[in-house]
């Protein structure tokens, strides 16, 4: 065994992700070699140190944002890229998991998982209605939300969302379940149109601390601009009372590459014009935006304002 193999997997070893004829090879190695014996109390100290560090949580924002991009990723990957490395590269895969025991055990419960939960569905759906018998689902069952229609001329909303298979929830937009299917598709959704049509209904309801949160995080992060557009226009009339949506709408203003969402940021912000924070951004515009209609209405508001001493 060469020290190069040892010192790349000493973590491995002591975050116990070594199979046991792995572990066994590298600690008979390490004990007849003085380098690598270093190199893995190094590691131990690092690790012990790291452990003493309190781990913190990702915040709601980041995870949303995390798996807004990954689905956005996942959208614009090729297909069949996993079959293909599973097909025609067999050896890495059978490698990868014989070295690491975490994870065949995680495919083993995922694939447990699966089967357990797809026979409980099958019996349950024979068992009971499936619309009245669909509970609340918890964001981590979701797989996707489908589709969101809402009933014309009336306060029924019906959403399909996919966990093991397509189902179907329908209620009033008050409704509880509507809501956090919603907020959800509204969030994490790959399909723009079906975040489209959720941010549409949320909109009816935007003094929800909850929605509101959805529409800002619509405004910051969603790739489409439409849906941006939709967010933006709920979020105008909170613009004085509410410094959060003040601060989304400014960064929308100085960072949103649609012109359209910029235009309309501009707009929602000149009752508020006398705000130091709104004013320095309206001079750092008026001085250097690329935008010629940006900079000449940044100019115009600026130019209502009284002068500071």
């Amino acid at each position: 065994m060469k020290c190069e193999w040892v010192q790349e997997n000493i973590m491995l070893y002591i975050y116990n992700e070594l199979a046991d004829d792995a572990r066994y090879e590298l600690e008979q190695h390490v004990a007849r070699c003085t380098a690598c014996a270093t190199e893995l109390k190094a590691g131990r100290k690092f690790h012990a140190t790291v452990s003493q560090i309190a781990v913190e949580e990702p915040s709601p924002n980041l995870l949303a944002a995390s798996r807004m991009r990954l689905q956005e990723a996942l959208e614009t990957a090729e297909q069949g890229g996993f079959w293909q490395r599973l097909i025609f590269d067999p050896a890495a895969w059978l490698h990868q998991v014989r070295f690491s025991p975490a994870l065949a055990a995680a495919i083993l419960m995922v694939g447990f998982g699966g089967g357990v939960g797809a026979t409980y569905q099958m019996l349950h759906n024979k068992a009971a209605n499936p619309v009245e018998a669909v509970a609340a689902p918890s964001e981590a069952s979701i797989a996707g939300i489908q589709s969101v229609t809402q009933e014309p001329g009336s306060n029924q909303v019906t959403i399909k969302y996919n966990t093991l298979s397509t189902q179907e929830a329908q209620g009033s937009l008050n409704d509880a379940r509507i809501q956090q299917l919603l907020l959800f598709a509204a969030r994490n959704n790959y399909n723009s149109g079906v975040r489209m049509d959720s941010v549409d209904l949320l909109t009816q309801t935007p003094n929800d601390s909850h929605v509101r949160e959805a529409l800002i995080y619509a405004l910051r992060y969603d790739s489409n601009p439409g849906v941006r557009l939709k967010a933006i226009d709920s979020l105008g009339p909170y613009v004085k009372a509410d410094v959060r949506v003040r601060d989304v709408v400014l960064e929308a203003l100085m960072n949103d590459a649609n012109p359209g969402v910029r235009t309309e940021a501009l707009r929602l912000l000149e009752p508020v014009k006398a705000d130091s924070s709104v004013r320095v951004v309206l001079q750092r515009l008026a001085e250097n935006d690329q935008n010629q209609y940006i900079k000449s209405e940044a100019r115009r508001v600026l130019a209502q304002l009284p002068e500071i001493d």
